[in-house]
Parts: C-alpha cells; structure tokens; sequence
C-alpha cells in the first residue's frame, strides 16, 4: 500500500500546499481521500489519470475538502478523455446525497456522470461501521469535527492506514486507529493556537500514541504552521517516528 500526499494545506490558497486530498494506492485499488480545490491539478502533477479512481472517501463537506468533486463530476462527462465503465463508490456520511442534489440545483445536469458509474455509499455518522469490496475493508467512525464528520481505516495488503479527516482529539477515533501502521492526522494549527474542532501536534500525538499506532504523518496545516516547531511538542506524546506531509510526498506503507 502506498500514500501520495495531494494536499497538505487548508482552505487558504497557497502554492506550496493544496487543500485536502490524499490518494493511497493498494495495488488493486486507488482511494481518493477528500477533493480539496486543486486536487485534480495535482494528481496530474504526479503523473495519475482520474480514469484510475475506483472509491472516493469524503470526510465531511467543508469546501476546502470536496470541492473539486464538481469539476470530477464534469469530467466524467468528457467522452473524448474519460473512459471508465466500472463503478466508483463515494462513501462519506449519512445526508450526502441531500448534499449532492443540492448540487446538482446549482449545476444541473452537468455533473452527473454516465449512468450506472457512481454508486454513493452513507455511512452512518455516530457508529463504527464496515465496507467491503474484495480484498479491501473500510472502517468509517465518527470524528470530532462537524456533524457529518468521518474517519477512515483502510486495510489492504496486510497493512492498515487511519485517516483522521478534520478533528480534535476524539475517542472513537483512538478506537478505530488501534494497532495501525500509519495515521495520517490533521494538525491545523501549532500549540499554543487551538481551534475547537481540530487538532494540534500534541492533540494528533496522543491519539496516535494511544492508539498504538506505528508512524504518525501529521498534516492540513494552516499557515503558522511553518512558523512554528511541530516536532517536539508532538514527540513528547507519540514515541514513534514523525513525519510532516508536503505535497507531493509518498509513503510506502
């Protein structure tokens, strides 16, 4: 399994770090993990074709994590350059589909893709639960974020990755991240700059050493993060190694 950081930033343009995306390669499928703005310029940046998308996670509905969706949605259209048949599942949170039609109120017609491509997957917002396809599991939980948020375990190829979306310190969370081999956490803000609803190093830190977790990738930062000294505080907390995401980083998992 291998991670490709798309975006490591926030809603804040910024050059150097696109908005929210992660795409994680398990040999037999390719997982999009949330469609910030920019997404799709960067995926062609690393040389990847969104034919290749076979399941995109959506951990909440914030713009700076799914807006790119339309644009996807629209491309799907163009028979000259998208040539996928098989499905694409989206799973993400209970009322994502009340979401998508208020979309389509915007856009119309021109972001449904070809029949039969799109299969929208809900998952419930304050339940652990499971989704399968073969030789892959999906593990969503709630985060603590917005209402709608949610947290996601792959396990492929023997390995598991946890992706926390945006949150704060969170017991189901910890729960769902037990034993993983990475967690790729948010860490939106340095210490000393807390924002309810997400995380700082140390707050990422401690999940992931309660959790039991291997190697901690901490990421989405705003702005003063790159002012601001994020390894020792969260290495007070976390035991394991430490990395900080940058765009366009892989990770062999």
């Amino acid at each position: 399994m291998k991670l490709l950081v798309l975006g490591s930033g926030t809603g804040w343009p910024r050059k150097e770090r696109n908005a929210a995306g992660y795409l994680v390669e398990t040999g037999t499928y390719t997982l999009l993990l949330d469609f910030g703005p920019g997404t799709l310029r960067r995926l062609t940046e690393a040389g990847r074709d969104i034919n290749h998308l076979d399941l995109i996670f959506l951990s909440h509905w914030h713009p700076d994590h799914v807006t790119d969706l339309i644009p996807y949605l629209f491309a799907t259209r163009y028979a000259l350059g998208f040539k996928r048949t098989s499905t694409v599942y989206l799973l993400s949170a209970q009322g994502f589909k009340d979401f998508y039609q208020a979309l389509k109120g915007a856009f119309g017609h021109w972001i449904e893709p070809p029949e039969g491509l799109l299969e929208i997957v809900e998952r419930p917002r304050k339940e652990k639960t499971l989704f399968e396809l073969p030789g892959l599991r999906l593990f969503t939980a709630p985060a603590c974020h917005n209402p709608e948020s949610l947290a996601l375990r792959i396990e492929a190829q023997g390995r598991a990755l946890v992706y926390t979306g945006d949150t704060g310190y969170c017991p189901s969370l910890v729960e769902l991240a037990q034993g993983a081999d990475l967690m790729v956490a948010e860490c939106a803000s340095p210490e000393g700059w807390e924002v309810e609803g997400h995380s700082t190093p140390s707050a990422a830190a401690r999940m992931a050493e309660e959790a039991g977790v291997q190697k901690l990738l901490l990421s989405h930062f705003y702005p003063p993060c790159d002012q601001s000294d994020l390894l020792t505080p969260a290495q007070k907390f976390f035991s394991g190694p430490i990395l900080l995401a940058q765009d366009l980083m892989e990770i062999k998992i």
